[in-house]
């Protein structure tokens, strides 16, 4: 039996991996997965002053509590600043880094640094002009989703906290690399924000070339929310990358 932590991106909450863990579980494997602070169920909490490192303790406090070791550790999209910063803090408690179309930083970037600088300037706006500094969710066919997924997922979204959006996120990448990783490329269609994430995730360049050798690069025919539109497939990456520890 595996165990797997799954963390949401913007706008979502832990309802966006339940087609996932129905999967994972028949399969009889235990599944965590986390609400961050200000969105899905815990909307009520939102507030102005929510960090990135409130999200960061969401995740390393929900491991604590749970008392959770060897974890299969699976962030989706902007998540992918918050796993990155977990593997550094806990690389004890973890077994296997799943970036799904996630972000995926080099020390001392933020989630908006590789964005390109029109989205990062709207954005930045957007959490200006708002009184609690979030960030309106887009519509899911941004996601690639349509009809009833689409629809399912406009109801859930959220606004985002907005003021993370230009914390700087500091880690050693040699704490990181040691753990290995999985980078999932959801590909049909490519979310543009990824893109730069997708070419880490092939480089050797990245994280000053400690990226391999304990990385691989798997591909899915399917668009950005692949919990939503291919849980089953995703569910089997998940459970090969619980395999490759």
């Amino acid at each position: 039996m595996a165990s797997f932590v799954l963390v949401h991106g913007a706008w979502h909450g832990a309802w966006c991996w339940q087609r996932v863990i129905r999967h994972l579980v028949h399969a009889g494997h235990r599944c965590h997965a986390v609400t961050l602070t200000g969105v899905g169920d815990r909307e009520h909490l939102l507030r102005p002053d929510i960090s990135l490192e409130t999200h960061i303790a969401d995740v390393c406090g929900l491991i604590e509590a749970e008392e959770l070791h060897d974890e299969v550790l699976a962030v989706h999209s902007y998540a992918g600043m918050i796993g990155t910063a977990v593997a550094d803090r806990m690389a004890d408690r973890l077994a296997h880094l799943v970036y799904v179309d996630a972000v995926l930083p080099e020390p001392g970037e933020t989630w908006g640094s590789t964005h390109a600088p029109e989205t990062r300037a709207t954005r930045v706006a957007a959490v200006n002009a708002d009184p609690m500094r979030s960030l309106a969710p887009p519509d899911a066919s941004l996601f690639g989703l349509s009809g009833v997924d689409r629809d399912w997922v406009n109801r859930r979204q959220t606004p985002h906290p907005g003021g993370l959006y230009l914390d700087v996120l500091n880690f050693n990448a040699a704490t990181v690399a040691v753990i290995p990783r999985t980078f999932v490329s959801c590909e049909a269609p490519r979310l543009a924000t990824i893109d730069t994430a997708r070419e880490r995730a092939k480089s050797a360049q990245t994280w000053g070339g400690l990226w391999f050798p304990r990385s691989r690069f798997v591909r899915m025919d399917t668009g950005h929310d692949p919990m939503v539109s291919a849980p089953e497939e995703l569910a089997r990456h998940l459970m090969n990358s619980a395999d490759l520890t």
